[in-house]
């Protein structure tokens, strides 16, 4: 439990005895009191809201119930002083024995420093990439894989159940055109000179090796024969070969996920029919014509009956069809039933999709609500990444084919430095990629500047091993006020990973490594102006090992953020 989420247990202890003593009514709404550092830590350790949320409840006013908490608050173990400030905020300073208790608690717990139970082991379902099998992964697929990822580790760390998802878009016209992509390829693989690539099917080079496997299955058989024979037969193969290679190229940033669902065979299931009939059980579905879309007249317009589905009773701007007129299934009514199997295996659903996606959000998250009886789905969406070399933009032709992997930017910079940069910003911005200035050794690049953090202290560590200085035997009481400020900024991280858990914002992990590494340079390098100040001083054993535990703290709360983050903590900077 965090220091934070301990005195809210103890702010609650206290309202609970006021209310058995009747000096505060039954019942209050707790729901929104926060306990968190304040803006200005000048004015203390803790912050709460308490009598600002509970008086108007109370009838009374916030500064006359602050009156009766602060002496409770000052009686908890390890309070120094509470103060009440402006119209009713409680400020609270610690004792320095506190954060000397934090920094053992540090190192007692290690790399579980941070865990957190607060989600009660919730089922939630994170659904990230769903690329469609048609190619290998580009940048444009990096980013969202990144954050689903970041976001699965971090539920996981705080007490949650994750099954990591990836919908395969394989039942639409797109893998038609992929299998009679490859069976081009498949030609050019026996010797048949192809020509260029015609318009409308895929020309990736990517493809080369799936002709060559087919050649070496069937021979020169399917070459003549009519469409219908083959196509199935390459429809599967080629998404299979493709999955193949997605799943390899994901792995080379250290995604994995647990389950890949297929849209063939959720309509093959009969789960689009089982959410049409739950909806229609509630009235939500009808058979109607939808308005003219804007710009056409007319007599251009068609009106077509339509099994629609009410997304306007949720808030969307018109009702959405779920099957075509010919009576087939629209990608919504697949979706819609694609979601139903989730909800059957969760709790909470979270979508990461492309910002070009935004627009279907709002018809999604009004069936899932629909199905669910409540809002359950929170969808986040992540804009592109910009590749520039040298500040220029990295020239690329989708349509020819000439586009950058992401095997290929993960092999010239490496996995963690990737990884590292899709979450140096909130996913809903767009991000800048300039493959000089992320590897670049400087402070402006944030993926140099933690890791250097954690390599110093690393080194740090080792010198101090040969010296026969042990961080366990410090006398914590020699760390001055400085030094116990460093403590303060580490023992946030198990409150960020709780908010940044129910937030859905692993971001804010990588803004928070990203500060207390500067915190911790910026104590570091006093001692370049004044010895006194440095980590290891030859003579003094005592404090070199005090400061030696506080280094390897911060170093041991770095690492745990860059995991939650899918990075390796750097041991030395090469």
């Amino acid at each position: 439990m965090s220091l934070f989420a301990t005195f809210t247990d103890h702010l609650n202890r206290i309202l609970d005895e006021l209310t058995a003593a009747g000096s505060l009514p039954a019942d209050l709404p707790r729901g929104n009191i926060t306990v968190e550092p304040p803006r200005d830590a000048s004015h203390g350790d803790l912050s709460t809201n308490a009598a600002m949320v509970l008086a108007k409840p109370a009838q009374t006013n916030p500064r006359a119930l602050a009156g009766l908490l602060v002496p409770a608050l000052q009686a908890i173990p390890g309070v120094a002083e509470v103060q009440i400030a402006g119209p009713g905020f409680i400020n609270i300073k610690l004792a320095d024995d506190v954060w000397r208790e934090e920094l053992r608690r540090i190192a007692a717990e290690g790399a579980d420093y941070g865990l957190s139970d607060i989600g009660k082991g919730r089922r939630v379902n994170v659904e990230y990439v769903s690329a469609n099998p048609t190619g290998p992964m580009h940048m444009g697929h990096c980013r969202g894989a990144v954050v689903g990822d970041a976001l699965s580790r971090l539920l996981a760390a705080a007490g949650f159940a994750v099954t990591k998802e990836y919908y395969v878009n394989d039942a639409g016209s797109q893998v038609d055109t992929l299998a009679r992509s490859a069976h081009l390829r498949y030609r050019e693989a026996l010797g048949e000179a192809i020509g260029d690539i015609p318009e409308g099917l895929y020309p990736g080079d990517y493809l080369k090796p799936v002709g060559a496997l087919l050649a070496a299955e069937y021979g020169d058989r399917m070459v003549s024969a009519p469409e219908a024979e083959w196509l199935p037969a390459f429809r599967e193969k080629t998404v299979a070969a493709m999955l193949d290679l997605i799943r390899h190229d994901l792995s080379l940033l250290g995604v994995h996920h647990d389950l890949f669902s297929s849209e063939a065979e959720v309509v093959a299931s009969g789960a689009a029919e089982r959410a049409m009939e739950s909806l229609r059980a509630r009235d939500l579905v009808y058979e109607g014509v939808l308005e003219a879309p804007k710009g056409k007249a007319p007599e251009d317009w068609e009106p077509v009956e339509l099994t629609l589905f009410r997304s306007t009773n949720f808030g969307d701007d018109q009702d959405r069809p779920m099957k075509k007129s010919d009576g087939s299934w629209t990608y919504f009514g697949v979706d819609t039933a694609y979601h139903l199997q989730k909800l059957e295996r969760s709790d909470e659903l979270i979508n990461i999709w492309g910002a070009d996606h935004s627009g279907t959000v709002k018809r999604t998250q009004a069936a899932v609500a629909a199905l669910a009886g409540r809002d359950v789905l929170d969808v986040k969406l992540v804009q592109m990444v910009q590749l520039l070399r040298a500040g220029e933009p990295v020239k690329m032709s989708k349509r020819a084919g000439n586009f950058v992997t992401l095997a290929d930017v993960v092999r010239e910079v490496g996995k963690d430095v990737v990884r590292f940069i899709m979450l140096t910003k909130r996913p809903d911005t767009m991000l800048d990629f300039d493959f000089a200035k992320v590897v670049e050794a400087s402070k402006d690049n944030p993926v140099f500047y933690v890791q250097y953090a954690h390599a110093r202290i690393s080194s740090l560590k080792r010198k101090a091993a040969e010296a026969g200085l042990a961080a366990g035997e410090a006398d914590l009481s020699l760390l001055d006020a400085e030094e116990l400020a460093l403590v303060r900024h580490a023992s946030q991280y198990p409150r960020v990973v709780e908010a940044a858990a129910l937030a859905h914002e692993p971001h804010r992990i990588a803004f928070y490594v990203y500060d207390l590494a500067a915190a911790f340079h910026a104590l570091w390098n006093r001692g370049n102006d004044d010895p006194s100040r440095r980590f290891l001083i030859e003579g003094e054993p005592q404090l070199s090992a005090a400061r030696l535990a506080l280094a390897s703290a911060v170093a041991q709360v770095i690492g745990n953020g860059l995991a939650l983050m899918g990075v390796e903590a750097a041991e030395e900077m090469r």
